[in-house]
């Protein structure tokens, strides 16, 4: 009988103490839950923009999609605009990525020109009906153009930079300003996002390939353009 006691006061006894979760572990799950909230806003959002235009998308639209309290959205969004703004923001992204890349060395500057030129014209997350909205909401709002213009001036100064890396390795001209060729290549490349997304008639990746194809041999440098037809 104590025996059996003695057994089940043992079995009484509190477990070992566990292990606290460490603060960076919690700080980083908190990080990847807002990282998750904010892409589900933001996918729910440019998907109501493809479907039903930019300006007939209402925040209450976008936080039922997006299963959130219209609080959340203000948390990660002030305003719609905002959104518009996360997506520039993207776009400048990639130039930065190229201009990291040209610093490194590694690759020749006009192949990651070209990769620029395509990728910016042909994002993978692109959509003609997605492109027509921003293109509408840019171009109903003088507030929302002018957050336009601020990216556009941003996107053509980083790749100018890169224009210029390629001028001191002697790959493109120099007898041209690396500010008038980026200028004249987003302008092209603007172009090319437009026109398919109006008539989508091909894949935009391809169109943008051909346009770089045609264009690019009037960046090079001399020496580059006869080595090329050499070969």
């Amino acid at each position: 009988m104590g025996s059996r006691r003695m057994n089940a006061l043992t079995s009484l006894k509190p477990a070992g103490r566990r292990r606290a979760t460490p603060p960076s572990a919690l700080s980083n799950r908190r990080e990847r839950h807002r990282s998750e909230i904010r892409e589900r806003i933001f996918s729910s959002a440019l998907r109501l923009f493809a479907e039903h235009g930019y300006l007939q998308t209402t925040v209450e639209d976008i936080t039922e999609a997006a299963d959130v309290g219209k609080g959340t959205f203000f948390n990660y969004f002030p305003t719609k605009e905002h959104v518009l703004a996360s997506y520039g923001d993207e776009r400048v992204a990639t130039v930065e990525r190229a201009l990291e890349k040209a610093r490194a060395g590694k690759e020749p500057v006009m192949a990651i020109l070209k990769e620029l030129a395509v990728s910016a014209a042909g994002q993978s997350s692109a959509s003609p009906e997605l492109l027509r909205s921003i293109f509408a909401a840019h171009l109903s709002s003088a507030t929302i153009r002018a957050e336009l213009q601020k990216r556009m001036q941003r996107f053509r100064n980083l790749m100018a930079e890169v224009f210029v890396l390629g001028q001191a390795r002697g790959e493109i001209r120099r007898d041209r300003s690396a500010a008038e060729m980026a200028r004249m290549t987003h302008i092209v490349f603007m172009g090319v996002t437009i026109a398919w997304a109006v008539n989508p008639d091909s894949s935009l990746q391809k169109s943008a390939e051909e346009v770089w194809e045609s264009i690019s041999p009037s960046f090079r440098a001399r020496k580059e353009r006869k080595e090329r037809k050499r070969s």
